[in-house]
């Protein structure tokens, strides 16, 4: 069993996490969003955590698959199974989430930056609520695959989590932001957003304390090909859609390649 440097790992999903409460600050003191950053931002996670997934975690686990398995064909149908099923997962998550509260769904500060009606105060608490509820949801499975990936490689690890920190900073404002202008407390804003960050390192305990005790080689093999289908998902699904709506479609696209590259260039140098 893969041992790591468990402490690491599980650092480095807090930190992840606690980007949302970045999220929120922003919402507070930023007069404007700034629109170019956040595609181009959105569009680098997605970058880094594609190129990671198919040319890192999911390379590596059909490798040390066919070798342990002694068979080309049976290694590479376990690996395809595995990440599918990653997908079919985050997929899964998301299909119990309604489109109306998806945190995805919220383009801009701006757009519910205004001073709402009293009748509307309820509406957006709650609104503010369920989305800090569907953003610690999608946060789990994303602290099982950082502290997966920190376990099987500290770089990998340090990358997965970067990614993951700049994609919880808009969800970090999209929670804060409804809850302010409902209860007119920073206080309560932050602490909502911060929490629903949370959920990263409990995802992070949970692969700890329940998944590493059966993780045979194989079954972390399969590990990394879910992880890495996983974060397919999530860059496909939510990532680059959210940097598109921003309005700014070039600019995500050239933070897509960016990530790559820079993700490439930090493997070719630390490997």
């Amino acid at each position: 069993m893969m041992t790591g440097n468990i402490g690491q790992a599980l650092l480095l999903s807090l930190m992840a996490g606690c980007a949302t409460g970045i999220g929120s600050a922003i919402a507070f003191f930023a007069k404007k969003t700034n629109a170019k950053f956040l595609s181009f931002s959105l569009g680098l996670s997605a970058g880094v955590m594609i190129y990671i997934s198919f040319m890192e975690l999911l390379f590596s686990s059909r490798q040390q698959l066919e070798v342990i398995t002694e068979s080309t064909t049976r290694g590479s149908l376990i690996t395809a199974l595995a990440f599918f099923g990653g997908i079919f997962i985050a997929g899964l998550i998301d299909k119990f989430i309604p489109d109306t509260e998806n945190p995805h769904e919220l383009h801009s500060v701006e757009e519910i930056g205004g001073v709402p009606n009293p009748e509307h105060t309820h509406r957006l608490r709650r609104m503010g609520i369920v989305t800090a509820l569907a953003i610690a949801v999608h946060n789990f499975p994303e602290g099982i695959a950082t502290f997966i990936s920190a376990l099987d490689s500290a770089k990998v690890g340090i990358a997965v989590a970067a990614a993951v920190a700049v994609h919880n900073i808009p969800e970090g404002i999209a929670v804060s932001v409804p809850i302010y202008f409902s209860t007119g407390s920073r206080k309560k804003a932050f602490w909502y957003s911060f929490a629903s960050g949370l959920a990263e390192p409990v995802g992070a305990v949970f692969a700890y304390l329940l998944l590493m005790p059966f993780l045979t080689p194989v079954l972390m093999e399969c590990t990394f090909a879910v992880v890495a289908g996983i974060m397919v998902y999530i860059s496909l699904d939510e990532l680059l859609p959210a940097a598109h709506q921003y309005g700014h479609s070039h600019l995500a696209i050239y933070g897509l390649v960016a990530g790559m590259a820079v993700m490439a260039l930090s493997l070719i140098l630390l490997g």
